[in-house]
């Protein structure tokens, strides 16, 4: 009796592969080379200070120091004088408390969401939040509300409704789909009126918002506010890699002791922190890099509407041009490629209104005639409208 040849257990993906293709929603992984000719609008470099001299020898120089990764979690051998000198400067530059620094940003909104709060607590969740806060809720065990995109008044309903709970709003400070900021100011007095805590993902407007990038929440008064915790990415405007939460002091206490992707992670590794130190030591010296990038963010979105294109305007460094469909998005983005030109695709499920962009990324350093010409291949690689 001959024995039947084992079923793969993981058949079932050539039909969810079947359907992706049909939806045109295949994503394949580019390595990118060490140089390129492309003009880049694609990468979260809004600062353009990845490659800065100074900001890569820092980068090697940690590393020579204090080795090529952190050697374990942050509790036991992760944290190196970089990393300590990283959290008081950020916190200083950023006007809060405290800070703690992750190995990327997504973990340091896992830590926020997760440690702030716990079975039995509500957490109100804006509609267009970034994935790392919709897995934060998930993880959470709390009660998650998805409230409709930017609209305090849809908050204070549903805090009203649930009275006496723990309660956390959370929100992106600008949205990484089409640039928008939150109304943050009005958030805040909302979870005032409620004793909730506000938790605000600044990845997309540290570094370009506020006075010389010190932030969103600098920009609309609440840095540093009771009941304010902010959470950041490094591998934006500082050009390196990692997150932080930033807030009060008792909080970041807690994060230390409480949260999962902070305790059971390695460190984040010391050539990023260093780099990131001197990328946020470099912003202070120029200030001016965070107006620049809202210039062109700005010069970008007015020479694409003005030629017919449908964009929405830009609060921060984030350009987004509607799509027809996501396979003429996939066939946009490809033909700026070959115009020279690198620009980010968003389709669903990354785009929770499911409608496919192309998506620009302003960069302080690009010249008015790099602006022109992007605009250019923008315009002549655009599907028929």
């Amino acid at each position: 009796m001959s024995q039947s040849q084992p079923q793969d257990p993981f058949e079932w993906t050539a039909e969810a592969a079947r359907l992706r293709a049909d939806a045109g929603l295949v994503r394949a992984l580019r390595p990118r080379p060490a140089a390129t000719p492309l003009l880049d609008l694609a990468s979260n470099d809004y600062l353009g200070l990845t490659r800065r001299p100074e900001i890569t020898a820092a980068a090697a120089e940690a590393a020579l120091r204090w080795g090529a990764g952190a050697t374990g979690s942050r509790l036991v051998t992760g944290t190196t004088e970089l990393h300590a000198e990283l959290e008081r400067e950020l916190a200083e530059f950023c006007g809060f408390e405290a800070a703690l620094v992750f190995s990327s940003g997504y973990a340091a909104n896992l830590a926020a969401l997760t440690a702030l709060s716990t079975h039995g607590s509500l957490i109100v969740s804006d509609a267009g939040n970034h994935a790392s806060i919709v897995d934060g809720c998930r993880l959470s065990r709390a009660e998650t509300a998805v409230v409709p995109h930017a609209d305090p008044e849809a908050v204070r309903k549903t805090l009203d409704a649930h009275p006496g709970r723990r309660a956390l709003v959370v929100s992106d400070s600008v949205f990484s789909v089409d640039g928008d900021a939150a109304p943050l100011k009005a958030l805040a007095d909302v979870c005032r009126a409620h004793g909730a805590a506000l938790v605000v993902d600044d990845a997309h407007g540290f570094g370009v918002l506020g006075d010389g990038g010190r932030g969103a929440l600098h920009a609309a008064g609440l840095a540093g506010a009771t009941g304010v915790v902010a959470g950041l990415t490094l591998s934006k405007s500082l050009g390196s890699q990692g997150g932080a939460v930033l807030g009060p002091a008792r909080v970041v206490d807690h994060l230390v002791n409480a949260a999962r992707t902070f305790i059971f992670d390695t460190g984040l590794a010391p050539a990023a922190a260093g780099a990131a130190l001197a990328s946020l030591r470099l912003l202070r010296r120029e200030p001016e890099l965070a107006d620049r990038a809202r210039t062109v963010a700005t010069a970008l979105y007015e020479r694409l509407t003005d030629a017919g294109l449908t964009a929405a305007r830009p609060d921060a460094a984030v350009v987004s041009v509607q799509a027809p469909s996501p396979a003429a998005a996939v066939r946009w983005a490809a033909d700026c490629r070959d115009g020279g030109l690198a620009v980010g695709c968003f389709r669903p499920p990354s785009v929770p209104d499911g409608i496919s962009r192309i998506r620009l990324t302003a960069r302080a350093d690009l010249t008015d005639r790099q602006i022109d010409d992007a605009a250019g291949v923008i315009l002549r690689a655009a599907p028929p409208r």
